[in-house]
């Protein structure tokens, strides 16, 4: 039986850097847990434009569409801000996402006890905190048509169209409800219907998905202005959110902060079964590429390792190891390691990005 298939992008900026530090623990599982990946890597974004003339090469695409997992760093920067919006960073990401079918966008927001006063809200609200936003990713305001700069009259106009079809929401809903059913059995759906459409049609069929397939699972929905402002107040409240692409953008952020530091965040985004059963997934830490810090060490590299976390347990079936890479890096913060962007307490022993790698592979074995 062949091993399961990883293709790195490490892209652009820390994205290097804080990757390097993921094939260590790669290396450590096939090492030290009999859990053997073939890994291949490619380029994407800048450092791909800058080798082929463009943001995701054809073959790259391929390789993609081929692998078990797609693991990817950061892409963009500065320098490349004077490229066409045709060829920018950003678009070899959405390639791979719309090409891949990556619908559904799970962005957790978890708050380890060691970095609670991080936060900038306090310790109480955040400590514990556990949710899972789920973000349609395909369709909605970024894809729909038409959409452009033109001419009307004496002036232009900028158009964008929220489009969204009923087979969309519901395979995007099955999944939050899906999701849910391993959680804590809550979802919360988020749209604007008071004012929009495309959000009446949005309740509509995720409240229809819910009584014919999940009556078990606990529903309610709350409009996404409401949703941002709760989620400030009082995060604890929800478990899995469900909303569209771009409130999904909106909210999955301010999520973020609510555990102190992007660098701590990690992402899935998976699509429909493949032959083998395993859904086409691509995983990615939440933070940017980071040029002003790049090639310095100071990148904190655990939002990728907590992607590769979670490509342990939704794509290969190995939750006990995902446990085991997310308790060692809940010891190492709670012995008070730290890279820059958690600096600041007293006491705190600041580390490189790959002193933090050193100190998660000593805890993982620690843990044998």
């Amino acid at each position: 039986m062949s091993n399961p298939s990883l293709l790195i992008l490490a892209g652009d900026g820390i994205g290097p850097e804080v990757m390097g530090q993921v094939r260590r623990i790669i290396d450590w599982y096939g090492e030290k847990r009999d859990l053997k990946f073939d890994v291949s890597e490619d380029l994407v974004g800048g450092a791909a434009y800058d080798a082929h003339g463009t943001p995701l090469h054809d073959d790259t695409m391929a390789k993609a569409q081929e692998v078990d997992a797609v693991l990817l760093g950061a892409v963009g920067g500065p320098k490349y801000d004077v490229l066409d919006f045709s060829v920018k960073p950003e678009r070899g990401l959405l390639r791979l996402r719309k090409e891949m079918d990556l619908y559904a966008n799970l962005r957790p927001a978890q708050c380890f006890d060691a970095l609670a006063d991080f936060s900038s809200l306090k310790r109480d609200v955040v400590a514990g905190l556990d949710i899972m936003i789920v973000r349609e990713l395909t369709s909605g305001i970024y894809f729909g048509e038409p959409r452009g700069i033109f001419e009307e009259g004496n002036e232009r106009v900028g158009i964008n169209t929220q489009r969204y079809t009923e087979s969309e929401i519901e395979r995007v809903a099955r999944s939050a409800f899906e999701l849910a059913r391993r959680r804590g059995n809550k979802v919360c759906s988020m749209e604007k219907a008071n004012v929009m459409e495309s959000g009446i049609l949005w309740r509509e069929v995720v409240q229809k998905i819910h009584d014919e397939e999940y009556p078990d699972v606990e529903l309610s929905h709350m409009y996404a202005d409401a949703g941002a402002m709760q989620l400030c107040r009082w995060p604890k409240q929800f478990d899995v959110i469900v909303t569209d692409n771009l409130f999904g953008d909106l909210l999955s952020d301010a999520a973020a902060m609510l555990t102190g530091s992007l660098g701590m965040l990690p992402s899935a985004s998976l699509g429909a079964p493949m032959a083998n059963g395993r859904p086409k997934a691509m995983y990615e830490p939440v933070h940017g590429s980071a040029p002003d810090i790049a090639g310095q060490g100071k990148a904190n590299p655990i939002a990728c390792i907590l992607s590769f976390a979670m490509a342990l347990r939704y794509s290969f079936d190995q939750g006990a190891e995902a446990d085991r890479l997310e308790a060692a890096i809940e010891k190492v913060l709670r012995d008070g390691v730290r890279t820059a962007d958690l600096l600041g307490e007293e006491g705190a022993t600041p580390v490189s990005t790959s002193e933090m790698g050193d100190a998660i592979l000593a805890a993982l074995d620690s843990s044998l």
